[in-house]
């Protein structure tokens, strides 16, 4: 008993074992809770389920914060705030990219949500194995923290000159490779991911991926392009891996879950990757400016991402509001 007290006790990465166990508890639970409650039967997910759905993650995700705050004081506090809203508001250029697939593998909405959700577990290691690989590298070499900064800028900078660029899917690499390599059915077979079938070409009974499989595939690997993007952005925050990674995870659960409203209106938010692109810019510079005029405080870096992302979406939902009055009007 006294050596289980002193494994809990004992730190990983910083924070002690048993804070990290609570962590993933609460993940766990949330997840269980999702599919074997909430959808345990396929169905098509609406607007207001997506919308009370997300508030429920928002919520767990701010307690879990304010825990933060409580225990690890409040600068960590506002750190794991900050970091939340960033990721979220980077992850909200996922759902463009994830409405896309959906579209070209035309997944029924009563699907998606599946996956969505197994997406999420790859996620979660995923960003594990990045927020690891970057905490260490941070910690031995300081220096990297620049090249964050002077990618992020990069990557402002490029997401501003293509933000009318639309990803062409049907020529994606990946998909290519998948389609190659594997037996792929002619359409989806329910909600399976793999199914046995006859192959015409042998006679025999084989496995089949199924279009249901490549889409899971394609959002994992979006997932972890935009890791590039927004785990640097959070380590210009803090280098905490606990905090990185815990509001990594929060946000991007919540935007899952909101993934369903956010696409029957996506067409509203067309000018919104000009303002993740400046929020993006104005992350990276924050480490350069360290040197100049000292640390910014993390309830001004909040502020800041938190007025761009609003003004994005005021602003796009202000041009494109002919556009909504004109769906209403059919």
């Amino acid at each position: 008993m006294e050596a289980l007290s002193t494994l809990f006790a004992a730190e990983f990465l910083g924070t002690p074992t048993w804070v990290w166990l609570t962590f993933i508890g609460i993940v766990i639970a949330l997840l269980v809770f999702d599919l074997g409650v909430l959808h345990k039967d396929d169905h098509e997910i609406g607007v207001r389920e997506s919308l009370l759905l997300s508030a429920g993650y928002i919520s767990a995700a701010l307690i879990f914060g304010a825990w933060v705050w409580w225990y690890m004081g409040a600068q960590s506090g506002m750190d794991y705030y900050t970091g939340f809203m960033i990721e979220k508001s980077l992850s909200m250029d996922n759902v463009f990219v994830i409405a896309l697939i959906f579209s070209f593998f035309a997944i029924p909405r009563q699907y998606q949500h599946r996956v969505l959700f197994w997406g999420i577990l790859g996620v979660i290691v995923m960003r594990a194995i990045m927020i690891g690989l970057g905490a260490t590298l941070v910690s031995q070499f300081s220096w990297v923290l620049y090249l964050f900064g002077a990618f992020l800028v990069f990557t402002g900078i490029k997401m501003w000159i293509i933000a009318d660029h639309m990803p062409d899917i049907a020529n994606n690499p990946l998909l290519k490779y998948l389609k190659r390599h594997l037996r792929v059915t002619d359409g989806l077979r329910g909600n399976a991911f793999w199914v046995h079938e006859t192959d015409p070409a042998t006679g025999k009974v084989v496995r089949f991926a199924t279009p249901l499989f490549l889409a899971l595939v394609l959002i994992e690997f979006v997932d972890l392009v935009f890791a590039v993007d927004s785990v640097p952005a959070i380590f210009a925050i803090t280098t905490d891996p606990f905090i990185v990674y815990t509001s990594n995870i929060f946000a991007i659960l919540g935007l899952r879950a909101l993934y369903f409203a956010l696409a029957a209106m996506i067409h509203r938010f067309k000018y919104l990757k000009y303002a993740l692109a400046l929020v993006l810019v104005f992350i990276g510079s924050k480490i350069f400016l360290v040197g100049i005029i000292g640390k910014i405080p993390a309830v001004i870096s909040l502020s800041v991402t938190f007025g761009l992302i609003a003004g994005g979406v005021l602003w796009s939902l202000w041009k494109t509001r002919n556009e909504a009055a004109l769906v209403e009007s059919k």
